[in-house]
Parts: C-alpha cells; structure tokens; sequence
C-alpha cells in the first residue's frame, strides 16, 4: 500500500506537469499559428493592395516608381484615373457585357442543376445510376477540347459570337460540376423529412421548392459563387464565342494592352473593377459559403 501510495504521488505531478505543458505549448502554438495565418493572408493581399494603389496614381507615377512609394509620398493619389475609366466606352461596356453573361449563366446553372441534383437523388427513373456516372465522367471532360466542335455548332445555328452563346457554352460546362455536387447535398437529407412530406399531400414540386430547396440552400449558395466567379474571370471562353464589338471585360482589357501599350491609366482602375466586383459577391454571400462547406464536411 505505501508503495503504491507513493507511485501514485509521484504520478500525480508528473500527469499536472504534463497537462501545464501541454496547454503552454498548444497556446503558444496556437498564437504563432495565429500569426502566421495573419502574415500569409497579407502576402496574399498584397498584390490586390498594390493595385488599388496604382490605380489611384498617375501614368507618370506608376512609370517612375512602384506603388510603395505612395506611403512616403501620399499627394499622388488622384481619381482622375477612375475618370478616364468612365470616359472609356470600352471598358464601361465591356462590365455591362460582362454582367449580361454572368448572370444569366449562372441563375441557369443553379436552377438546372438543382432540378437534375434532386432528380438524382430522390426520383426513381430508367438508367438514373448510369446517368450519374456520365455526368461524373462529364467533370474530366476539359474546356478546350469542346472549342471548335461547338465553334462549328454554334456557326451553323447562327449564335457564334453572340452573348447567348457564351451564356450556353458556360452553362453547359457548369452543369456537371452543380448536378454532382447538388445531388451529393441532397442526398444527405433525411429521408423521413421527405416521407412525412409526401404523406402530409405534397408532390414533387412543393417538395423540392419547400423542402429541398431551403435546406440546400447552403450548397446552392456556394455552387452559385462558384459559378459566378468562374464566368466573370474567364477569358478563353469570352475571347472566342463572345462578340468582338461588345467584349467582356477579360478581353476589354487585353485589348486595351495590344493597342495601347501604355495606357495604365486606364489598365489599373479596369483591373481593380473587374476584381473589386466578384470579391464583393463573395463577402456578401460569405456565411452561406462557409455553411454550405461546413456542412459538406460534417456530413
């Protein structure tokens, strides 16, 4: 008994030293996470911090200097530049463009792959498994292998280069990667939800509008982020289907390089637009972003 006393004396210490130990260190190492996360997201911002500044400088500024240099001498920060950018026709229809396309493509990928996300995983139809698995192989299929066969398809019923063509070619590619991930979300809510709405008289409609909708609501809200980011920033989809009067802004811009070499002026506050607008769609529809994957993850 003394000597089991006294190994658990000494036990007990030992185990408290531990613990102490233990909790300093993960709080240190929880703070110089902290820490690191914060420099890395700083890193990350930098280039978008450097070019708001240069957009916010004169030609002969930006030529002269970097963009730091507004730190030591802040009297170069002018808006005459975002004037320019008004006086530009180009690029001030080249945004409505951009907007005309995005929209449209992504409110069709989120409403299509919703409907065909629910059929998948709640209706019973001939070949549903085997349909599933085409639209998976569907996702490996790159963009670039589909330019010219749908060049010649979209030539031939006369809607090459025009707006509703590169809202179908985006739609079209959008709708494998909607339909897996929305079927997947679906497919996790519980079945008797859905049985005790059908028997309370609820069909296939009321069910997915009043049922599935809300709960996937989350997922729906990330696809359409998503989506959204991808047709505003794309480039080669715009520079080949969309029409070469009224270009998007991708290729507004690059054609403003090829002809002006030096028009910064112009370039800098055109590039920060064309970010500033998708980064304040994401922060607007931030938490259902981070529910829809949190909630992916749980399940």
């Amino acid at each position: 008994m003394t000597t089991a006393s006294t190994t658990s004396a000494k036990a007990g210490p030992v185990r408290a030293e531990r613990s102490l130990a233990a909790r300093v260190a993960a709080r240190a190492g929880g703070g110089a996470m902290r820490v690191f996360l914060v420099l890395v997201g700083l890193f990350w911002l930098m280039p978008t911090v450097g070019l708001l500044l240069s957009s916010l400088r004169g030609a002969d500024d930006i030529a002269s200097d970097g963009w730091w240099k507004v730190f030591t001498a802040p009297s170069q920060i002018t808006f005459d530049n975002y004037a320019r950018l008004l006086d530009n026709s180009t690029i001030t229809h080249s945004i409505l463009s951009t907007v005309l396309i995005t929209v449209p493509a992504t409110v069709l990928v989120v409403v299509l792959g919703s409907l065909a996300g629910y059929a998948f995983a709640w209706m019973d139809f001939p070949g549903r498994d085997w349909w599933f698995l085409v639209v998976v192989g569907l996702l490996v299929v790159p963009v670039q292998v589909a330019l010219v066969p749908v060049s010649k398809l979209f030539g031939a019923i006369g809607i090459f280069e025009t707006t509703l063509g590169v809202v179908l070619f985006h739609t079209a590619f959008g709708l494998p990667f909607a339909i897996f991930l929305l079927r997947n979300f679906f497919a996790e809510i519980p079945r008797e939800l859905l049985e005790a709405a059908r028997l309370d008289g609820a069909g296939e409609i009321r069910l997915f509008t009043r049922v599935v909708m809300p709960l996937g609501g989350p997922a729906i809200a990330s696809l359409g982020i998503f989506q959204f980011l991808w047709v505003w920033n794309d480039m080669l989809v715009a520079l080949i289907f969309a029409d070469s009067g009224s270009p998007p802004i991708t290729v507004a811009l690059q054609q403003q390089v090829r002809q002006f070499g030096n028009n910064i002026d112009v370039l800098a506050p055109g590039a920060f637009v064309s970010m500033v607008i998708p980064l304040a769609v994401f922060f607007a529809f931030q938490r259902q972003f981070v529910s829809g994957v949190m909630a992916g993850a749980v399940k």
